[in-house]
């Protein structure tokens, strides 16, 4: 009898194992499986396998996108320019992915209801393996948006919808690189700027901060320096114009004054670009990577006109928003030296008000300068020191009056800068504020 139950059981075992990979096999069919639901495929080839683009258009140029490699474009119809490598590789993914909104007819008697007999446009795909694949876009539809499609060798007609037709009904225009001047920002190394004044130079010590070289070394304001090299990426061309705009413009940029010569430097190799503004106050450019001159924006243009000071750092301490460590205070009634312990500010041991040294704090990052006089500092009246970065920043400045204003010197640098005297009284007043902590009051016994 047990070994009956026991063959009964491992039959049950088996038919049960079956039964397991029966359902397994069968959900991972269905996942093979394409969704019916899913828009038809018009198009499917693998990027990496494209070699050339063409979009051609009824009456119109043909404009050609060759791939000799991955991430490499070269734009050659209807002439040679720069590519927009991001329009280029938006065309690619286009191209290789061309989904249907739905089938419109499975065998069309006529194609010209569709505008498919002469497309406006037609997209041909080559494929490395020498073979393509070729997409007419015919009449826009009537409601909805979008436009119908037919692909060769297949006798259906499909709506295209109007975000695929936008992603692939592209010109030499849209494929062009706009940009005056062609460099990456994060491997930009130094640029020039020669105009209002003595000719600046910057130079990138790190992301995001730069020194000034010439006319002599001083501090830079990062943002103004960052503000011009973003400018310079927006100095764009028009790429619709034609060969007589661009004649006139010429004609233009040769008659107009001089506002500044830009020079940049980097990972692209060295660029320049002339700008020049007219009588109307309209500014005009001249590229070294590009033929013509071109019509900047005033946006654009304004940004070049401005001089030295206007890129000099006015802040008299670079700590910013990072909070200190150490704080140092003299004159000739208050020597204060303050340092911070996890959150609490300690002078000789004793616990400060947070409040005061905050306050204090503030002064010294709102310290800034009104011009940059020339002399010397003489003898100083006030000393100030902050230590910041985790202790391995640290910034002493020397301040001294000077008729109804202050001037101040960073340790170790020539410059000077000059304050109003009310921005230093702020900053005498915020020091003395600063107390030490007023013990707890002791607890009152509660009444019987």
């Amino acid at each position: 009898m047990q070994g009956k139950r026991l063959l009964i059981a491992l039959a049950l075992l088996v038919a049960l194992g079956g039964a397991i990979w029966w359902s397994d096999r069968s959900e991972k069919n269905k996942a093979n499986q394409p969704d019916p639901k899913a828009p038809p495929k018009i198009i499917d080839i693998k990027r990496a396998e494209i070699a050339k683009i063409e979009i051609a258009r009824a009456g119109g140029e043909t404009t050609v996108l060759e791939i000799p490699k991955e991430n490499e474009f070269k734009l050659t119809a209807p002439a040679v320019y720069a590519v927009d490598k991001e329009a280029a590789q938006s065309l690619l993914s286009a191209v290789s992915d061309v989904s249907s909104d739905k089938v419109v007819e499975e065998k069309p008697q006529n194609l010209d209801e569709f505008g498919l007999s002469s497309p406006r446009v037609t997209v041909t795909v080559h494929t490395k393996d020498g073979k393509s694949r070729k997409l007419k876009i015919g009449d826009d539809v009537p409601v909805g948006g979008g436009a119908f499609a037919a692909a060769e060798g297949d006798a259906r007609v499909f709506l295209l919808g109007s975000y695929a037709k936008g992603n692939l009904d592209k010109t030499a225009a849209d494929l062009r690189d706009k940009r005056l001047l062609r460099f990456v920002p994060e491997t930009l190394a130094r640029v020039t700027l020669a105009g209002k004044g003595p000719a600046i130079e910057f130079f990138k010590k790190s992301e995001g901060e730069w020194s000034i070289t010439a006319p002599k070394p001083m501090r830079a304001n990062n943002w103004a320096v960052e503000e011009l090299v973003r400018k310079l990426g927006e100095a764009k061309l028009d790429p619709a114009l034609t060969p007589e705009q661009g004649k006139d413009l010429d004609k233009q940029f040769a008659s107009s004054s001089p506002v500044a010569k830009v020079t940049i430097s980097g990972g692209e190799g060295s660029q320049t670009l002339e700008l020049r503004k007219n009588k109307e106050g309209k500014f005009y450019a001249r590229s070294s990577m590009v033929d013509g001159a071109h019509l900047l924006t005033d946006d654009v243009g304004k940004s070049f006109e401005k001089g030295l000071d206007e890129y000099r750092n006015k802040k008299l301490f670079d700590f910013g928003f990072s909070e200190p460590t150490r704080i140092e205070y003299k004159d000739e009634k208050l020597t204060l030296v303050a340092a911070r312990s996890q959150d609490k500010w300690l002078r000789d041991g004793k616990t400060l008000d947070n409040v005061g040294v905050q306050s204090l704090i503030d002064k010294l990052r709102e310290l800034s300068a009104v011009s940059w006089p020339e002399g010397a500092l003489g003898a100083p009246q006030i000393n100030l020191g902050v230590v910041s970065n985790d202790g391995k920043r640290t910034e002493k400045v020397s301040l001294a009056k000077s008729g109804e204003k202050w001037r101040a010197q960073r340790d170790g640098e020539p410059g000077l800068y000059e304050l109003e005297n009310s921005t230093v009284e702020d900053l005498r007043s915020a020091a003395a504020a600063v107390k030490e902590q007023e013990p707890p009051k002791p607890s009152t016994p509660a009444k019987k």
